[in-house]
């Protein structure tokens, strides 16, 4: 392997490890998960700006572009605000797990979406997901209200992923920007009324928590995808997407070793992780044979 790939694939699991790390946050974070994205997307659209007018190099789109790419960076802060809530009503390893389900509801809306036909096998590798999640679902009902804002955080990434193919034609430092500038007004929307029925005595970060927003912002936002970025420059997006599939399995070992997760959790935990990530290694040993033999027949 050169020497430019070794160092492409470096960026690359340096991001996964970085995506992996996002996730603990959202425990290591006192603020409520509306807070906690509200200024997690007020400091990531700060450091960018902050680049901007140090290297000069401005991000320029079509004004209709500028409320597509808002848009769909709208859907990734309201990921996130579900993303963070599951954790914080479950675990970190729960809501984590609850991201793979990602793939069954890509499954299902895309193709409506995209107008394609639908795949036989995403739907069967979605069931074991499904059964995972099941499991999960039943091994603690302390966990359920997790699991099930955690469902729906899957299916915000899933919409976040779909749509943010249809803003492609943009390179993809232009697309994050906009799209971290259009969470940030979306969340600052949606903020006083969460906060209305979430009231909190204090909105404002301080100490250890300003100190894990800004690491947050910088390392798990700015720096994540700037490795990415870098990766996908001398990777092909089939072997990055493949890849990220670790990143669940990076998160759950993290908080296992730092929050002892492992004692909270039981059996059907295990047999449930198990299921998942049988699906997704089925997933991606199919998607490499397809990817395989579509590049023999061009």
């Amino acid at each position: 392997m050169e020497k430019s790939s070794k160092r492409a694939f470096l960026d690359l699991h340096i991001s996964i490890l970085l995506a992996g790390l996002t996730g603990l946050f959202g425990r290591l974070v006192t603020l409520n998960e509306g807070l906690l994205t509200f200024w997690r997307l007020f400091l990531t659209v700060g450091i960018f700006c902050i680049i901007t007018f140090f290297t000069r190099k401005f991000y320029k789109v079509k004004l209709k572009d500028f409320f597509k790419i808002a848009a769909v960076g709208g859907l990734l802060g309201l990921h996130w605000v579900f993303f963070y809530g599951s954790i914080k009503y479950s675990n970190i390893s729960v809501g984590t797990v609850c991201l793979s389900l990602i793939s069954f509801f890509t499954a299902i809306i895309d193709p409506i979406v995209n107008k394609h036909r639908y795949f036989k096998h995403e739907f069967l590798f979605s069931l074991i997901t499904i059964f995972g999640i099941v499991l999960i679902f039943n091994f603690d009902s302390g966990y359920r209200t997790g699991v099930i804002i955690g469902i729906f955080s899957a299916l915000l990434a899933a919409l976040f992923t779909i749509f943010n193919k249809k803003v492609a034609k943009y390179n993809l430092e232009t697309v994050l920007f906009y799209e971290m500038v259009g969470g940030f007004i979306c969340i600052s929307a949606f903020l006083p009324f969460y906060l209305h029925f979430f009231p909190v005595k204090n909105i404002f970060p301080v100490g250890l928590d300003l100190f894990y927003l800004v690491i947050l912002a910088l390392f798990c936002t700015v720096f994540l995808y700037y490795f990415q970025i870098s990766a996908l420059k001398k990777l092909s997006a089939f072997s990055v997407n493949l890849s990220y599939n670790l990143e669940p399995v990076y998160t759950i070992i993290l908080a296992m070793i730092i929050f002892h997760e492992y004692k909270d959790l039981n059996i059907a935990f295990y047999i449930g992780f198990f299921a998942i990530l049988v699906s997704v290694i089925l997933e991606s040993l199919y998607v490499a044979k397809w990817s395989k033999k579509f590049n023999k027949t061009n």
